[in-house]
């Protein structure tokens, strides 16, 4: 069980945050890649043609779209909206993962080894749903950030950095558009952290209740990978959902012209569109990227805790 010392408590914390600060650094070419590949062919009706959709893409798959971004946009293409991702981890994340073990101690779970799922999937939900509620600014405008790709002639930058980011969608479109896809982001938030950090928990666990392995490194890349695939197959239709609402232009369109209204007329265009695959373009690099965001941020989350003194996950 975690340290009931407030001093080891706010460490968790930090520690929490910092490491999944270091897992966003790594994994932000994938997310970029990711973004694309999500909002290429935006609402291109399949009409029954199914894999046809594949073909003519511009960002042709993750590798191929990982050039296409470093031929356009030079290495830095694939950095795109760093800045954004790196405070969006510092707040949801040290949140989403640092209170994911008090609210679980809460909700009755004192015994780490042998703790109910449906107690830590609980948990999962409502501290993924917390994080997220406080940290969809910075989602958002990572998202937009990344969305943005080479500019054609005559083309101006959508944001010149984070600041102007902040400034300029609070002026246009006041502080409800700082908060815009809100929805589909906390729902997100809180399914991932639902199926990530129980997975981990659960199956590491699981694991050690077996003497399979030992509590170690070993064990905690093994637990993260499963959790990566996990919360990647669970969170990808909504993942796209939240990346075309935050994308969507809104400055000088009309509401009524607006490509989205909401969440579920979102939901319902992309199936009436593309059907069922449109809810899971960029699954691959999604999958790359939490899966690699998952070891790293649970490697070095139980390392930093090994180094403080605080008991493992």
């Amino acid at each position: 069980m975690a340290s009931s010392q407030p001093e080891s408590e706010a460490v968790r914390y930090a520690l929490a945050g910092v490491s999944c600060m270091c897992a966003a650094f790594a994994t932000n070419p994938i997310d970029v890649v990711k973004i694309r590949m999500q909002l290429e062919g935006e609402l291109a009706a399949q009409k029954g043609k199914g894999v046809a959709v594949l073909k003519n893409r511009y960002y042709d798959g993750f590798i191929k779209g990982g050039i296409k971004v470093v031929q356009d946009e030079g290495i830095r293409g694939l950095y795109k909206g760093v800045l954004p991702s790196l405070l969006r981890e510092g707040t949801y994340s040290t949140i989403r993962i640092g209170a994911y073990e008090p609210i679980k101690v809460w909700l009755g779970a004192t015994d780490p080894a042998h703790t109910p799922l449906y107690k830590k999937i609980l948990a999962g939900a409502t501290s993924g749903a917390i994080g997220s509620s406080i940290a969809t600014p910075t989602d958002l405008i990572k998202v937009r950030m990344q969305a943005e790709g080479k500019l054609v002639s005559g083309q101006t930058k959508r944001y010149n950095n984070t600041y102007s980011a902040f400034a300029d969608i609070a002026r246009h479109e006041g502080l409800r558009g700082l908060y815009r896809g809100a929805g589909p982001t906390i729902n997100r938030a809180a399914i991932l952290t639902a199926t990530q950090v129980p997975s981990y928990d659960h199956s590491k666990h699981f694991i050690l209740n077996t003497g399979l392995m030992k509590e170690g490194p070993v064990l905690h890349i093994v637990s993260s990978v499963f959790a990566g695939f996990m919360a990647a197959v669970t969170t990808s239709p909504v993942d796209v959902i939240k990346t075309r609402i935050m994308s969507q232009q809104i400055k000088g369109i009309a509401k009524g012209e607006h490509r989205y209204r909401n969440s579920l007329d979102c939901f319902i265009k992309t199936l009436q569109s593309e059907g069922l695959f449109g809810f899971y373009k960029g699954f691959i690099p999604n999958w790359i990227r939490i899966g690699p965001h998952t070891i790293i941020s649970f490697f070095l989350f139980e390392y930093f805790r090994k180094l403080v003194g605080i008991k493992p996950i």
